[in-house]
């Protein structure tokens, strides 16, 4: 069964109003309204987390649009981009009302720091549950590439574009060498 336009409105704006720390840790909850809920499979949620990493952007607003266009179109995208944008909107509007205030608020700044752990943990869930979508995937490459990047990345300074290029390039000549198109 199909969300309904105000259920996929909800959904997105909740999970945007109440989580924090970017895009991935609104995948588990994508996971917990979308696909517990049947409007779309773990793998496809998967498939969109990777385009909405990919483009440019948000990668919660672009999971969003591209959860709602998979489930209603461009009108199911347009609704779930409205909402995954404008608690950030509302949120953003009353602190810069009061900026200063909470720049310097003890509580304010122990509550961020709570919830850098907090994201810190989710993250690591999602890290270990795509790990685990990609080992039954039979394709040790696509285990082996992240380590890799991060290797790239962290110790040998190199740009994300080109390792993002080169595992592009690692994943075709993979493909072609078994014979998959």
């Amino acid at each position: 069964m199909k969300s309904s336009y105000l259920r996929l409105f909800s959904y997105n704006f909740m999970i945007s109003a109440f989580t924090f720390g970017g895009g991935y840790v609104t995948i588990p909850m994508m996971e917990k309204y979308f696909v517990d809920h049947g409007d779309l499979s773990k793998e496809e949620l998967l498939e969109l987390s990777t385009i909405a990493q990919t483009s440019p952007g948000a990668i919660a607003v672009n999971l969003s649009v591209l959860v709602g266009r998979r489930i209603h179109g461009w009108k199911g995208a347009l609704v779930s981009g409205l909402a995954s944008t404008l608690p950030a909107l509302i949120i953003l509007y009353f602190v810069s009302l009061a900026y200063t205030s909470f720049q310097e608020n003890p509580v304010v700044r122990s509550v961020l720091k709570g919830m850098e752990a907090a994201v810190a943990a989710i993250i690591v869930d999602l890290v270990i549950d795509m790990t685990q979508a990609l080992q039954n995937k039979k394709r040790k490459i696509l285990l082996v590439l992240p380590i890799l990047a991060f290797i790239g990345n962290a110790f040998l300074n190199i740009h994300p574009l080109w390792l993002l290029a080169i595992s592009l390039f690692a994943v075709l000549v993979s493909e072609k060498w078994k014979g998959r198109d």
